[in-house]
């Protein structure tokens, strides 16, 4: 049987009976979810991304406030990790519309993978970042100075309960849409939270104990994450650039849909990719020799448009191969014998 990205084996799936005026096969119907149509998840990509612009540009302006009154290198962690939040979500925003850029003659795959590369640069924003602030900790622990507590306190606190609200609602928007950008700008945001709460914990810390030496170890420790959530983005963003497969559940949606159809007789050369939300699919299928070219092209159609209803974002590309001719090609080229079900022995 085949696996979900390729096999030497045919799998074979038993034919539906043919309608005796036509020859048309009886094709079993799947109920199917059909997802929201395109230009809705883009709307709703845009406005996400926007929402996290203004909520950047003004939690930014309010941590280097609390900076500069404060001097903590813990707050000037989150005012620089704020800045990157902003070229983040402007690189979000437009990669949202970019994205959306239908495909032309010079992009005939479109332009999806712009999230990706959109992803990319966050990821290098957020360790540059934590390569920064971990620089200025160590020097703040070789020479600790005093700092200012109580109005960054207040700040940060804020800034912490509104960052969690906005990259709840980024997250959510970057599942439904299925946007790279979007969700590594909610990691970032979600990365901000908890930064924030370390920043918190460092300066009530100083304020209990008098001590400064907790600022920049708070700071390092926040490093530590900083480098490690950019490091998540960097990978993830990476496997698309580079057209890693579909993840495994949806390649056994494609599968589930090819093994259940019953005019399909097996499948193989089954590939997929992902451009940004874009999920790109082409395999070849097979079907019964003494179809006509239409009664196949129907067949192609129906189960594209199976495939269609159950994920979204799709680009499929099926070639179809009349059944018994390939079987004959691949014994005679590769040696490849037909398993046949039990109900054809």
């Amino acid at each position: 049987m085949s696996t979900p990205q390729a096999s030497s084996k045919v799998p074979i799936m038993s034919l539906h009976t043919f309608e005796a005026a036509g020859r048309f096969p009886s094709i079993l119907r799947f109920a199917t979810v059909n997802p929201p149509p395109a230009n809705a998840l883009a709307r709703r990509k845009r406005l996400a991304a926007g929402v996290s612009v203004l909520s950047n540009v003004l939690l930014t302006a309010g941590k280097l406030v609390a900076f500069l009154l404060s001097g903590s290198v813990s707050v000037l962690s989150e005012a620089l990790h704020s800045v990157g939040d902003i070229v983040a979500s402007m690189l979000a925003y437009a990669s949202a519309r970019v994205s959306e850029v239908p495909a032309d003659r010079e992009h005939p795959y479109g332009h999806g993978k712009v999230e990706s590369f959109a992803g990319l640069a966050e990821a290098m924003l957020l360790i540059g970042a934590g390569v920064y602030v971990g620089y200025e900790a160590i020097a703040r622990l070789l020479n600790p100075e005093p700092i200012r507590v109580d109005i960054a306190l207040g700040i940060i606190l804020v800034a912490a309960v509104w960052n969690a609200f906005v990259s709840r609602y980024i997250h959510r928007v970057a599942e439904e849409t299925d946007s790279e950008a979007l969700r590594a700008n909610a990691l970032h945001l979600t990365a901000d939270v908890f930064t924030s709460a370390g920043v918190l914990v460092a300066l009530l810390l100083v304020r209990l104990t008098g001590n400064p030496i907790f600022d920049p170890l708070i700071a390092l420790a926040l490093t530590v994450w900083i480098l490690l959530s950019g490091g998540r983005i960097a990978f993830r963003t990476y496997q698309a650039l580079i057209d890693r497969r579909l993840p495994q559940e949806d390649i056994d949606v494609i599968v589930s849909i090819l093994r259940r159809h019953p005019a399909v007789l097996g499948y193989h050369q089954l590939r997929t990719r992902k451009a940004g939300s874009q999920r790109h699919i082409d395999a070849h299928i097979l079907v019964e020799d003494t179809l006509s070219l239409l009664e196949a092209h129907a067949i192609t159609e129906e189960v594209e448009d199976l495939i269609r209803g159950e994920l979204p974002n799709v680009v499929i590309s099926l070639h179809t191969e009349p059944f018994r001719h390939e079987a004959a090609h691949r014994k005679r080229e590769h040696g490849d014998e037909i398993e046949p079900t039990p109900s054809d022995r």
